[in-house]
């Protein structure tokens, strides 16, 4: 991830190497400014130690500026590219995939996981590298300065890196569940946002408070324990490193009492020992944040490498010189997960320009069979054909571009209701978006808005109806001029008499078309060519509506119970 931007990576990488060097230049000017300066007398030798010592804050200063700027800037790009990696990758998930996730375990992901390596990117890698070239550093010169001084001091740091070690492999899982935890938290929170208008009509308000409040006392419990952790084990590791000081001290006393150390060397060792000591103190504190990055892009990972189910074949081919013709050849299909299948041989065509209606009994299949021929999810068995060629030889975005969609919940975006008629054809002129809001009968209550087609969408469509709400999604999919259409339930949300006008601007718009319709009005499925009645996954019954009453059973049973008869009353003579 950080290849992209390895220049300023590098760059961040010499300037922290240069902040470490100019970092061992401290102890050895002291040395310099006691032995020769104070105790020799020297005012020449103290004032070029002085000098020295100001010339490397000041280097240290200008370079580690430099390496916090780059590094910021590696892992700013780092996280912007990874946002664009989960959102590019959840663009291309299959249905199956997203039937398995949760919303607010993805944003999680996405927000919080996402900042997690972008601190580790940014800032700890490079404080690592500078905690190991200060290690070697260090050690190096501390040998050289008094090696009987060096491995009186150094005796502890074994002990101190199996501290940091056990702590580095204890701090791990409980970051991992603290994420889930955290997770979880926001999957309870976005449900609650989502819902609040049934929180409110059950007045569940206390009932999801207490639901919000356990999984926040779970993620407390996770961070109070990440939090005894860290009590636990740095008080530990200072008291390690004091007793190499006392060491340091105790045995370079007698040195310099003895005559055969200088005191300046005594305190410029004291002095690379301290810089010896703090990467350890520093690599502790890394391994804990190294421990969290790696928990949460493990979970990004998750979603990055997750496996796209539905795909374009090597060698699919575009559907061009689109006709309509539709058919379904034995197809079986179970969800992912499932132990049942949902369709056990499906067989039914439409021919081009064809409506057919599909109704059947809550669980029979219908919402399948509308999923399977966009290839929202592939078949388990059989075959879908489109003007007949295999819907898995096609590409995908030529096979959806051929299907116009209308689901039963319309689904609005935030911004204009202009932008949200031409989602699926976004150069359209006003004119082109304005006749398909007049063919979805929706024109007229846009005019009357504020700001007409300029008008603002408020989140998933709050502020319109749920007339308003479908009668645009009809124009969104009047507007891309499908030869296929396929209509979920897509005039429930509308009353009888609006049903109505937009049914009339649909017969001019289904002419030359095929459609494949879920339909909940007799006078929907009368005006179809063909019903398909389903049963236990198969096609029970097929023909006109005046067949499918005289002939099946089960018709006669959906039409009596759950078919709305929306034929308008005779006015009184």
């Amino acid at each position: 991830m950080l290849r992209p931007y390895r220049r300023v990576a590098v760059g961040a990488l010499i300037s922290l190497l240069l902040v470490s060097a100019t970092s061992l230049l401290g102890p050895w000017l002291l040395e310099i400014t006691i032995d020769q300066g104070i105790r020799g007398r020297n005012a020449n030798a103290l004032a070029w130690a002085a000098a020295g010592l100001v010339g490397a804050a000041a280097v240290r200063g200008g370079f580690g500026f430099l390496q916090g700027y780059w590094g910021e800037v590696a892992g700013q790009g780092v996280a912007y590219d990874l946002r664009n990696h989960v959102y590019g990758k959840l663009q291309r998930l299959s249905f199956s995939y997203h039937d398995r996730a949760q919303t607010g375990q993805l944003l999680a992901r996405m927000t919080s996981d996402v900042e997690v390596v972008r601190q580790f990117v940014g800032l700890g890698f490079l404080q690592f590298v500078s905690a190991v070239s200060l290690l070697i550093g260090s050690g190096i010169v501390l040998f050289a300065l008094e090696w009987r001084l060096a491995f009186a001091a150094l005796a502890v740091v074994p002990l101190i890196a199996a501290v940091v070690a056990r702590f580095v492999s204890r701090i791990r899982p409980g970051f991992l569940k603290a994420q889930e935890v955290l997770a979880t938290l926001n999957v309870v929170l976005q449900e609650n946002i989502a819902g609040a208008r049934i929180v409110r009509g059950f007045a569940a308000e206390d009932r999801e408070q207490t639901r919000y409040a356990q999984v926040n006392d779970r993620l407390l419990d996770s961070w109070l324990g990440l939090i005894r952790a860290f009590a636990t084990t740095f008080p530990l590791i200072f008291f390690l490193a004091n007793l190499g000081t006392l060491a340091v001290f105790w045995y370079g006393g007698r040195l310099v009492a003895t005559g055969d150390l200088s005191l300046g060397r005594l305190v410029a060792f004291n002095g690379y020992l301290a810089l010896l000591l703090m990467p350890l103190f520093i690599l502790g504190g890394l391994g804990a944040m190294l421990s969290r990055a790696s928990a949460s892009a493990a979970r990004i990972f998750e979603v990055i490498d997750a496996e796209v189910e539905v795909a374009d074949r090597p060698g699919a081919r575009p559907l061009r010189d689109v006709r309509g013709a539709v058919r379904f050849e034995g197809v079986r299909f179970r969800y992912p997960g499932a132990e049942q299948e949902v369709l056990a041989g499906v067989d039914f065509e439409a021919a081009p320009g064809e409506t057919v209606a599909i109704l059947g009994r809550t669980g029979s299949g219908k919402s399948t069979i509308i999923n399977l021929l966009p290839r929202f999810y592939d078949v388990t068995a059989g075959r879908v054909l489109v003007d007949e060629q295999d819907v898995r030889d096609l590409t995908l975005d030529s096979l959806r571009g051929a299907i116009g969609i209308v689901l039963q919940e319309s689904v609005l975006f935030s911004g204009s209701i202009r932008d949200n008629i031409a989602f699926g054809k976004p150069d359209a002129t006003d004119e082109q978006v304005q006749a398909a809001a007049r063919a979805a009968q929706a024109h007229e209550f846009i005019a009357d808005l504020p700001e007409g087609y300029g008008s603002l969408v408020g989140e998933r469509g709050v502020g319109l109806s749920g007339g308003q709400r479908q009668r645009l999604a009809i124009a969104r999919a009047i507007l891309v001029d499908p030869r296929i259409l396929i209509l979920d339930d897509a005039t429930s949300a509308v009353d009888a008499a609006t049903e109505r006008r937009i049914q009339a601007a649909l017969d001019g718009l289904l002419e030359g078309r095929t459609a494949l319709v879920i339909a909940q009005r007799i006078a929907t499925v009368q005006r179809a060519d063909r019903i398909l009645v389903l049963e236990d996954g198969v096609v029970a019954a097929e023909g006109s509506h005046d067949d499918l009453v005289a002939s099946s059973p089960i018709y006669a049973e959906i039409v009596a119970s759950q078919l709305v008869d929306d034929t308008p009353f005779a006015e009184p003579v």
